[in-house]
């Protein structure tokens, strides 16, 4: 697929350019070369897109379900055949290192195939009357038109969890893509779609700044449902923003996630879970382990291990098969990453390991005597930053995982997996893996956070109910008497 395309958007079926005379520059966070310049959308281009979607909508969902899973066999089929274009743009675009990119790969995957199942599970029910000669009938529709907004993190990924569920269901989409990865949260998606045949109009994408086109792709009325991932911050204003208008929302935003490590546990096996749920993809996952909350009698054990450990990982090019730590996905992250742990350190945490910068690369870095009061504690870090907090026992320890307004994700490691059970269900987040790390994600379960960490659950059938809507019909099989 020629790249000549990702300069444009991808509205009705047709790459056009944009009515914007303000442009985005697509960079390699590795390199800091420019690898694209794309035209900016402006929000008549957003109405165009939504108008176009809107038009596609009602044939689309009136297509038979056999017919809505052979697009979806076909886009299989593509992700297969350019699997290695879509792991060299993800290594390109987002900075994600082989195995990464790789990682991404496979659960896109599988979030197609989950999708491909979709158009057969569009159930409905028939319900028992207490009016006589009454027949109750609840049907499942589409919502029609739907809104996602990607992030640059897990480009593909993250915007493909809404857009196959959506398109599975009968909905039509607009993508608006992260301004620092256009190609794989949007263009790239648009061009595999359109060359598995979907037709004009299924799926559109316009590429711009959220600071630009942002709030039209929320406050345009065709839309009915908004799909977000992102910060909590923009999370929020995306929340009122729809909210004036009564527009659901999905939205999977930041995370504080933590790792508990209890007194019996196995320090080995924690140290290697920690280690991947800490650095992979630098740190930048929502579902990242932010903070390691250590018991006091293993505490020592685990600081000076996992430390080694970090030591050991290869930092550079994200090209390279046995990179593990790539670039940050720009400057400004990687200052304001430093910015934190000079904070940490002026609050009172050791560095356990520092972090030399080159470019937008930034070694791991481990930070022990951290507090649950500390800033690096309190927020989100998104970034190869390790924060460990020493409690006294189980009880401190579920205390400490609780007190942060997010809930996203977290652990437990424990060699009795039933009080790892208890413990998890006493830790307020969406998710939480037992003798696992934080980042976990299977198409077919729930996946959503409490709290600040967002609303709305993605995921099997989970995302069946998001992107459809249920209506009741009644029929009277002989007049009623009033």
């Amino acid at each position: 697929m020629s790249s000549s395309i990702f300069k444009k958007q991808y509205i009705n079926g047709k790459w056009e350019e944009a009515s914007s005379d303000s442009v985005v520059k697509d960079y390699n966070p590795y390199t800091e070369a420019e690898i694209t310049t794309i035209q900016s959308a402006d929000a008549s281009d957003v109405k165009k897109a939504y108008q176009a979607a809107e038009s596609a909508q009602l044939d689309w969902e009136q297509t038979a379900p056999a017919r809505k899973q052979t697009y979806l066999h076909n886009l299989l089929d593509l992700f297969e055949r350019r699997k290695e274009e879509i792991i060299d743009w993800l290594v390109t675009e987002s900075g994600s290192t082989k195995i990464k990119a790789s990682v991404e790969y496979d659960i896109c995957y599988e979030v197609i195939k989950e999708a491909h199942s979709l158009p057969t599970r569009m159930t409905g029910s028939i319900l028992p009357s207490n009016t006589p000669g009454k027949e109750n009938f609840v049907y499942r529709n589409p919502k029609g038109v739907i809104g996602i907004i990607g992030p640059w993190n897990f480009p593909l990924y993250l915007t493909m969890r809404s857009v196959a569920p959506a398109v599975a269901t009968g909905n039509t989409v607009v993508i608006k893509p992260a301004s620092d990865t256009p190609v794989t949260s949007g263009l790239l998606i648009a061009s595999l779609f359109e060359e598995a045949g979907f037709p004009k109009g299924v799926v559109n994408v316009v590429v711009g700044r959220g600071s630009v086109i942002g709030d039209s792709v929320v406050t345009d009325p065709t839309p009915s449902t908004i799909s977000f991932t992102g910060s909590t911050e923009v999370g929020s204003h995306i929340a009122q923003l729809a909210g004036k208008d009564i527009k659901d929302t999905a939205l999977e935003l930041g995370g504080n996630n933590a790792m508990v490590v209890l007194d019996d546990a196995d320090v080995d096996k924690a140290v290697e879970a920690a280690v991947f749920g800490k650095y992979l993809h630098q740190g930048q996952i929502c579902m990242a382990i932010n903070r390691i909350i250590v018991d006091e009698s293993v505490h020592d054990e685990f600081v000076k291990k996992f430390t080694e450990a970090a030591q050991q990982l290869k930092v550079g090019d994200p090209k390279q098969e046995d990179t593990l730590i790539g670039p940050l996905i720009n400057n400004d992250q990687v200052k304001r990453v430093l910015e934190d742990v000079a904070k940490a350190k002026e609050e009172g945490a050791t560095v356990m390991k520092t972090g030399k910068v080159e470019g937008n690369l930034l070694e791991p870095i481990v930070l022990s005597n951290v507090t649950n009061d500390m800033t690096i504690a309190q927020n989100e870090i998104f970034g190869p930053v390790a924060a460990i907090i020493k409690v006294k026992d189980e009880k401190a320890a579920i205390h400490v995982a609780n007190a942060t307004p997010y809930g996203l994700s977290g652990s437990v490691f424990t060699s009795d997996r039933w009080r790892g059970l208890e413990v998890a269900k006493k830790v307020h987040t969406g998710m939480i893996h037992v003798n696992d790390q934080s980042v976990n994600d299977e198409p077919h379960v729930a996946f959503g956070g409490e709290k600040h960490s967002g609303l709305g659950r993605f995921g099997g059938s989970w995302a069946l109910d998001k992107f459809t809507t249920e209506k009741w019909i009644s029929v009277q099989s002989k007049y009623r008497e009033f």
